[in-house]
């Protein structure tokens, strides 16, 4: 078998995967505080298609992130989606539509918002540095969100799934780890990284579930809320990665 279809039958694979994900969530109800729901795999469904066009054949690393920022994948459909890094680096750049219930404060504009998430100017900051080119960093990296869900309160606050009634998160996880272990059975990765604490807990939780041979490790967030992202999260996470033998 080439290489090239072995790209062609994980990209559909990981597609396959995306839909039966988005499909699943949409089935699960939340209550209050949470008064609206984003799922930007079905309304940035065409972006994140595009995004899944990238992933190569041979996988080594499967960064994983929490849930969509509200400027970020919620307005992409890309893993810390910034729009910037996506339209520019990633050469993404689809009609995204509109969730069916919209807060006023936290608008879709797709690739018109001109908000920038910090979260993802900095992670796809730092590959675009290290790699060059997406195709290099694509080579053997890849990058997904474990819940592919934006949750808000009714003041547009963003309400993280950790932070969700013990009934309602089951439910999620139960859908969630599915997804994961799917993307890990296809990929075969030798390395799970953990973009922060609650996503390296969710790869340790999926990896025992499904004896799986990566290593998982984990770096530090890049939100501007963690305080030691401020301060060069670029070279701390480069030297954490280096440490974990992640990168050489």
């Amino acid at each position: 078998m080439t290489h090239t279809n072995v790209s062609h039958r994980n990209r559909q694979a990981l597609v396959r995967a995306a839909r039966e994900l988005s499909d699943s969530v949409d089935l699960l109800s939340f209550s209050d505080p949470v008064t609206h729901v984003y799922n930007p795999l079905a309304y940035a469904r065409k972006s994140h298609e595009a995004y899944l066009e990238w992933v190569g054949e041979d996988v080594k690393v499967v960064l994983l992130g929490m849930n969509p920022g509200p400027w970020g994948m919620a307005q992409t459909g890309v893993p810390f989606g910034e729009v910037v890094a996506v339209r520019d680096w990633l050469q993404i750049d689809q009609p995204v539509d509109k969730p069916p219930i919209e807060h006023e404060k936290r608008p879709v504009e797709g690739f018109q918002c001109q908000r920038s998430e910090v979260s993802g100017r900095r992670l796809w900051g730092l590959f675009r540095e290290r790699f060059e080119t997406p195709a290099a960093f694509f080579e053997d990296h890849f990058v997904l969100n474990y819940c592919p869900l934006v949750f808000m309160e009714a003041s547009a606050r963003n309400r993280t799934p950790d932070k969700l009634p013990a009934e309602e998160r089951e439910k999620l996880t139960a859908v969630c780890d599915t997804h994961l272990l799917t993307v890990i059975r296809t990929l075969d990765p030798d390395h799970l990284v953990g973009v922060g604490v609650y996503a390296e807990a969710c790869l340790k939780r999926v990896v025992q579930i499904e004896g799986c041979r990566a290593t998982v490790t984990r770096i530090l967030h890049p939100s501007p809320a963690s305080p030691a992202s401020n301060n060069d999260w670029a070279g701390k996470v480069t030297k954490q990665l280096e440490k974990a033998g992640v990168w050489s």
